[in-house]
């Protein structure tokens, strides 16, 4: 039974995806970007498409972090990304067409990723490659419209669609904000890409003490990029206040302009973290 593309990316998002992409398994050898090992081919041969869907995070929540709050909106995109996957897969198979997904991490905890900090299909890749945004500084997806505010999830079938353009022109304008604050100092600049090398194990080993204190993960990188027009729906286009942040949050924990925040974080995690 034939089935269209548009009739995919609308049962998607009647699901709860909101952003939708397509992208052919040949695009992992046209890029040669990712290792043979971990392609949609070698994961799965039957593969001619991926399919790629995202939901926001939605950022006044993300700005709490560490917290509680951001990790329940985490939890829930995971949650809600995984079951639109599986159900989309299902249908697929239910139309002819075979399908699986990949879950959206696909690591069993997050002390595996300070000795082993790679899973085993990258969707974030497989978001470049379906034309949904590009790779940033800090090796993340950055959409127009959210930034790099979106969680991800892949399937792949056998059926072969129309792929989205891939996006050419680089969103991020490595300004390094996602550099200078983050908590584990993971990035160093490379001037011969936009993209930096990464310290994944201290990016990992760092989320293992959040995660003890019940407010994993971190997201300051995702938090404090300036790309995205969530910004300016949510009234947060003014990124010194991250800058500023952990100086003025440690002499002053009661400034009007980041109690909201210190409040989330004062609740529901072990100790009494601030900042």
């Amino acid at each position: 039974m034939s089935i269209t593309k548009e009739k995919i990316a609308e049962y998607a998002r009647n699901l709860g995806a909101v952003l939708v992409g397509f992208a052919p398994s040949s695009s992992w050898n046209e890029y040669g970007e990712v290792a043979d090992s971990y392609r949609p081919a070698a994961i799965w041969p039957e593969t001619k498409t991926v399919i790629v869907l995202g939901v926001p995070i939605l950022l006044p929540i993300l700005e709490t972090t560490p917290s509680i709050n951001y990790l329940e909106q985490y939890d829930t995109s995971n949650v809600l990304l995984d079951q639109l996957a599986y159900r989309l897969a299902v249908f697929l198979t239910e139309q002819g067409h075979a399908a699986i997904f990949l879950p959206r991490d696909g690591y069993g905890d997050i002390h595996v990723l300070v000795n082993k900090p790679v899973a085993a299909f990258s969707h974030v890749f497989a978001a470049k490659y379906a034309g949904l945004g590009t790779i940033g500084y800090s090796h993340m997806v950055l959409t127009e419209k959210y930034g790099p505010r979106v969680r991800y999830v892949s399937v792949f079938t056998n059926l072969e669609l129309e792929p989205d353009e891939v996006i050419t022109k680089d969103l991020c304008t490595k300004c390094l904000i996602c550099k200078k604050l983050c908590p584990s100092k993971a990035f160093t600049t490379r001037e011969d890409q936009i993209i930096a090398d990464m310290n994944q194990k201290a990016c990992a080993e760092y989320h293992v003490t959040l995660c003890e204190e019940h407010r994993y993960p971190c997201g300051v990188c995702t938090k404090v990029c300036p790309v995205g027009q969530d910004r300016k729906l949510f009234n947060s286009t003014d990124i010194s206040l991250y800058l500023k942040e952990k100086e003025v949050i440690t002499s002053d924990a009661n400034d009007s302009r980041y109690a909201r925040w210190v409040h989330a974080r004062q609740h529901g995690s072990k100790g009494n973290r601030i900042v």
